[in-house]
C-alpha cells in the first residue's frame, strides 16, 4: 500500500504563478496530479490571474486560503524573534488580536466567493502561525480545517475542533543553516510518518526546486505517494465529515 501525503504548493500569487506552474509540472513527473494550492487573496489579482486559479481548480487542484497579503511588520519581541528565526515578515496572524485574526479569515474566504472560485474548506496561515486563532476563536472562523506547524485542526459535526498531529516536510532553504536544519527535520518527519502510519504533509514553495534542498525534495517526491486533499481529512481521520 502506498504511503499517503498532503502535497501543497504555497504562496500562490500573481507574481509567483510561473514558478507555481513549474512546481506543478515537477509534481506531475512524480505522479502527483492533485495538490493544495495556497492562494494569497490580497496579493493584487486581476481577472487573468483569477482565470488561471479557476482553471487549476477545474483540473482537480484544491484551493486553500493562505492569509491575506503574506506580509506583516513585527510589533512584539516574540514576533520579531519568530520572524528572525522562522517566518521572516510573513506571519500575519502574529500581528493581530483575536478579533483581527477572525476577521482576516472571513475576508480571505469571501475573496474566493466574490470571484466565483470554489469556496476553500481549509485555511493555512502564513508560516503556519495561527497566533490568536486558537481555542474558541477557531469555532468563530468559517473554515472546517485549519493547519498549524504541528498538525491540523478539524471541525466536527458539533462545530468544535479537535487537533490531529501530522508530520510536515518543508524545503524552503535559501541559506546553508536553513538547509542543514530542514534536511535533518525532513528525515525525522518522514520516519515519523512511516512509524505512525500518518499522512506526511509535503510543503513546496515556488522556488524550492532550485534552492539548496531541491535534490531532497525530488527524492521525497519520488517515494510513491497517494495524494490526499485537505477537504478529505475529516473522514480520513475518523471524524464526522463537514468538509467532504
Amino acid at each position: 500500500m502506498k504511503p499517503t501525503a498532503l502535497v501543497s504548493v504555497h504562496d500562490v500569487m500573481p507574481d509567483t504563478l510561473p514558478a507555481v506552474q513549474g512546481c506543478l509540472a515537477l509534481l506531475a513527473q512524480f505522479g502527483i496530479s492533485r495538490t493544495a494550492l495556497l492562494v494569497v487573496p490580497g496579493a493584487g489579482w486581476n481577472d487573468t490571474g483569477v482565470a488561471v486559479l479557476r482553471e487549476l481548480a477545474g483540473a482537480g487542484h484544491e484551493l486553500v486560503a493562505h492569509g491575506w497579503t503574506h506580509h506583516t511588520v513585527p510589533r512584539t519581541a516574540y514576533h520579531r524573534t519568530h520572524a528572525a528565526l522562522l517566518s521572516r515578515n510573513v506571519a500575519e496572524h502574529l500581528a493581530l488580536d483575536r478579533g483581527g485574526a477572525i476577521a482576516l479569515t472571513y475576508r480571505s474566504r469571501d475573496w474566493f466567493l466574490e470571484r466565483d472560485l470554489p469556496a476553500p474548506h481549509t485555511y493555512i496561515p502564513p508560516a503556519w502561525a495561527l497566533g490568536r486563532l486558537r481555542g474558541s476563536a477557531r469555532e468563530e472562523q468559517p473554515f472546517a480545517v485549519l493547519e498549524s506547524l504541528r498538525g491540523v485542526h478539524l471541525r466536527d459535526a458539533a462545530g468544535t475542533f479537535r487537533f490531529v498531529s501530522l508530520p510536515l516536510a518543508g524545503f524552503e532553504a535559501d541559506t546553508r543553516l536553513r538547509a542543514e536544519f530542514l534536511g535533518k527535520w525532513n528525515r525525522l518527519q518522514l520516519r515519523q510518518a512511516r512509524r505512525r502510519g500518518r499522512p506526511l504533509r509535503i510543503a513546496v514553495h515556488p522556488r524550492d526546486p532550485e534552492l539548496l534542498l531541491g535534490q531532497q525534495l525530488r527524492a521525497v517526491l519520488g517515494l510513491g505517494w497517494t495524494p490526499l486533499t485537505y477537504a478529505a481529512l475529516c473522514p480520513v481521520q475518523g471524524a464526522v465529515a463537514l468538509c467532504a
